[in-house]
């Protein structure tokens, strides 16, 4: 089977290459997971943080938002001392202050993913790249997005994690040319 090289060889890689990576979602918990999960993955590998996310959910209480947005400083730090997850302290507290400022577009806009979805006209934007050293960290479209964020309240949300969250939720579809798993390849089945 042929993959994007980035998935390598471990099961759990692979698997979120397989069945997540670029598939368009528009589930504002799923969003909302994905948003916590890139932020946790900032200066480290996401091998990393796929094998703690498990103990996120369940830390994180499946990432439900409400629940997450009225998490107390005691909250976070019995996670950081209880929990398998990135122990860095800013990044635990980005939960609770996404999910708080996740309530507030959903009173603005009915829900994070039409927030997001907008940015694209609703559709994934499909790229053809040829091998995996094509597809860029960043994109015009992943700076703009992160300083409306930004400026939303967001922490953990520059325009390289933003970019890499474009692709966990399906926004941005980068599986190569040769992966059977870009849209053309499947499309061909």
């Amino acid at each position: 089977m042929k993959r994007c090289l980035w998935a390598g060889e471990e099961p759990l890689m692979q698997q979120y290459h397989d069945s997540e990576w670029c598939v368009p979602s528009r589930d504002d918990r799923y969003i909302f997971e994905m948003l916590t999960l890139e932020g946790a993955q900032a200066g480290l590998s996401w091998s990393i943080v796929l094998n703690k996310r498990e103990d996120y959910r369940e830390a994180f209480h499946n990432f439900d938002i409400v629940h997450c947005s009225r998490l107390t400083d005691e909250d976070l730090l019995n996670i950081k001392e209880n929990y398998n997850v990135v122990r860095h302290l800013a990044k635990l507290q980005s939960v609770r202050s996404n999910a708080q400022a996740v309530l507030e577009i959903q009173e603005e806009f009915g829900s994070l993913s039409k927030y997001l979805w907008e940015y694209v006209e609703c559709k994934p934007v499909i790229n053809n790249r040829k091998m995996d050293a094509d597809i860029p960290a960043s994109t015009d479209l992943s700076i703009r997005i992160s300083k409306d964020m930004k400026k939303r309240n967001f922490k953990f949300v520059g325009p390289v994690i933003i970019y890499s969250f474009m692709q966990a939720i399906g926004m941005v579809n980068d599986h190569i040319e040769t992966c059977e798993y870009h849209p053309q390849n499947k499309e061909t089945e």
